[in-house]
């Protein structure tokens, strides 16, 4: 697997750029626990966020050490082969320590992790309140220890295979998104905002 690793920070920010949600690895009462969660990068910190009340996110937040697995697959590698079967992927895991933030920075940090899920929502809506923000635990944790795996490679089939008769070559994974489907409740006449029209086009 030393032949996948990959050491740029700039592929990390790329990985962390293209997938929004990341799997959250803490010790809460002596048991090891993952979580998928929204993850969004704020410069050189990652941010998650949650309920108060969520005990995973506490923990975190009281400076638990704690990992983050985030993985992106890119396409599916079709080989002459079951053994050379596999897909091209990109793969992190961050490890570290999270602290949970207030203030100015706990609303800003809000910010980032709506826009990453829907970049230019938060400037479509109302500010989130006292109470909102009293229910809402916010945790940054640095990027500074990570490491990053990318497979990229054709199908390694063996000569005899690749002088048989099956085919072989790589699949691309498309994402993309539906059309938007409006809430049961929402008032006539409200049109679809641009964060989402963006999305869609």
């Amino acid at each position: 697997m030393t032949d996948k690793a990959v050491t740029e920070l700039a592929a990390l920010h790329a990985l962390l750029e293209d997938v929004l949600l990341g799997h959250v690895a803490v010790v809460v009462d002596g048991h090891p626990v993952a979580f998928p969660t929204a993850v969004a990068r704020d410069g050189e910190r990652l941010l998650v966020h949650g309920s108060t009340g969520s005990s995973w996110l506490r923990s975190l937040s009281s400076g638990a050490p704690a990992s983050v697995t985030v993985t992106a697959m890119d396409a599916v590698v079709v080989a002459r082969a079951t053994f050379e079967s596999s897909f091209h992927y990109r793969s992190a895991v961050l490890f570290g320590r999270f602290t949970a933030l207030a203030g100015e920075d706990k609303e800003r940090a809000l910010d980032v992790l709506v826009d990453r899920i829907l970049p230019g929502r938060s400037g479509e809506l109302r500010r989130p309140n006292k109470r909102e923000l009293a229910a809402t635990l916010i945790c940054a944790m640095p990027i500074d220890q990570w490491s990053l795996k990318v497979s990229e490679r054709w199908p390694d089939d063996l000569p005899e295979d690749v002088d048989g008769p099956a085919w072989a070559g790589i699949v691309p994974l498309r994402h993309g998104y539906g059309d938007p489907v409006p809430a049961p409740d929402l008032r006539d006449g409200v049109p679809v905002p641009p964060s989402v029209r963006a999305l869609t086009e």
